[in-house]
């Protein structure tokens, strides 16, 4: 089982990865047979193909990730609280996350769940 200081160690590595839009590092911190459901709800992107693919989406929009509060961890899961600041549609829009991550026990996720919706969303 993943330790809690590699699960948020992970946790930042995703975050910083994404903040300095460095697609590999963001996908380095998955397995590579790993699964993205982001936002819960929508069609599972699984393996590293398929993910770089997905977030490539949010690094070309410019999307920046805050921590919002601690990372919590239980057993080989680490949840956190964020917001991504993106350009949506020509505005600044500010989404409020949840996320999820399961992790293997060499401290790569093997899935993330994403949890928000359509009230999480607004002007930044």
């Amino acid at each position: 089982m993943a330790r809690v200081e590699q699960m948020e160690a992970g946790v930042r590595a995703y975050i910083d990865s994404y903040n300095r839009s460095d697609l590999d590092g963001i996908v380095a911190v998955f397995a590579s047979d790993a699964t993205v459901e982001d936002p819960v709800g929508t069609p599972v992107k699984q393996g590293h193909e398929a993910l770089r693919a997905f977030f490539r989406v949010g690094v070309e929009a410019g999307a920046k990730l805050f921590l919002d509060g601690p990372i919590r961890c239980a057993d080989r899961f680490a949840v956190f609280p964020f917001h991504v600041e993106l350009t949506w549609d020509g505005a600044v829009t500010r989404i409020d996350v949840i996320d999820q991550f399961e992790f293997d026990d060499a401290g790569k996720v093997i899935a993330m769940k994403a949890f928000f919706g359509p009230a999480n969303m607004g002007p930044a």
